[in-house]
């Protein structure tokens, strides 16, 4: 057999539950091990950054990018991943659409400082102090990264070769990707570029409680948390928003076989321009009343009103790739 190929993961603007996933396929990781070396994996093992630096472009052969593009030091990663890795894979739903971090854009920097270094109530910062990208302590120069103004999925920084949702990605579709490196070791192939390593099917297509949709309207909007959800109906038509509708399969369904609805983290399906607009949409079709006929009546605005955090909900993992991807201030006029 050949050498090994070299495989490399790095982690961004994330939670980290995408490096964990990498070892969910429990003792599978062995088949990885068989034909791929690991060299650089900075949470698993001791790998420091200036190691992936000195390696020369093209010597890793996969790379797994974990977490969305938030800070200077992220966006220098992932430039360095994309010019050492022959292959560059956007692992998780955050490199994929920007994620739950992708929320942020929904406020600007200054507003997120004034909130975590002064609004908090546990916070006692009389002098406002607010990081600074350099700071001299003793005669020792201290750095900080730059935040950027907005976050970015992985493709929106670099140019990304594959694509593997989830939140993180289910074991199911790890092991597609340990596929793609055994396949890259054996014969020097992966997937087409762009390829997500989902289904193409929306998640409704593939939901164990599809037959029982009954297609009524939604003459109520609940939270999870207010009732106990019959684990045999759809959750739309117990009154539930479940993203389903425009979200990829390829989980397995998991949150719904724990009875609780999609929440979206496999991004759209290939055909949907916007899914979180789409999504609202779809719901907004059929809010209100059985009788009701009139998009315009007040009873139909109430239900879709009651929607709590809307853009957390409709576009809870993939704001950052929504066509209008973060709010933008009102300007003065004239300008």
């Amino acid at each position: 057999m050949a050498d090994k190929i070299k495989i490399a993961m790095s982690w961004a603007a994330a939670c980290g539950g995408c490096d964990v996933a990498l070892l969910d396929v429990e003792d599978r990781i062995l088949d990885l091990l068989d034909v791929a070396d690991v060299v650089f994996w900075p949470v698993a093992m001791d790998f420091k950054r200036s190691d992936l630096q000195s390696m020369a472009p093209d010597s890793i052969d996969i790379g797994l990018f974990n977490g969305a593009v938030r800070t200077s030091e992220q966006l220098e990663d992932a430039k360095l991943f994309r010019e050492k890795c022959k292959v560059l894979v956007a692992f998780g739903s955050c490199a994929c659409f920007g994620g739950i971090p992708g929320l942020a854009n929904l406020a600007s920097r200054e507003e997120l400082f004034q909130t975590v270094y002064q609004d908090t109530v546990s916070t006692d910062n009389e002098a406002k102090t607010r990081p600074l990208t350099e700071c001299t302590v003793d005669g020792c120069l201290l750095t900080l990264p730059v935040l950027h103004g907005a976050v970015r999925s992985l493709d929106q920084v670099v140019d990304v070769d594959c694509f593997m949702p989830g939140c993180p990605p289910t074991p199911e579709r790890v092991l597609d990707a340990v596929g793609v490196i055994q396949a890259y070791a054996k014969e020097g192939k992966v997937p087409p570029k762009g390829t997500v390593l989902a289904s193409d099917k929306a998640l409704c297509e593939e939901c164990p409680r599809s037959s029982s949709r009954r297609g009524g309207r939604m003459e109520k909007i609940v939270q999870p948390h207010e009732i106990l959800a019959d684990p045999d109906r759809c959750f739309v038509d117990q009154g539930l928003i479940c993203m389903g509708i425009a979200t990829r399969a390829g989980c397995g369904h998991r949150c719904i076989q724990a009875n609780m609805p999609c929440r979206g983290c496999f991004g759209p399906t290939p055909e949907m321009l916007d899914p979180g607009a789409e999504a609202l949409s779809a719901f907004g079709s059929i809010a209100g009343e059985a009788n009701e006929n009139d998009v315009s009546t007040d009873r139909m605005k109430a239900v879709v009103k009651s929607v709590r955090d809307p853009a957390g909900t409709f576009y809870r993992f993939t704001l950052p790739k929504a066509i209008l991807h973060r709010r933008v201030a009102d300007q003065a006029k004239g300008r």
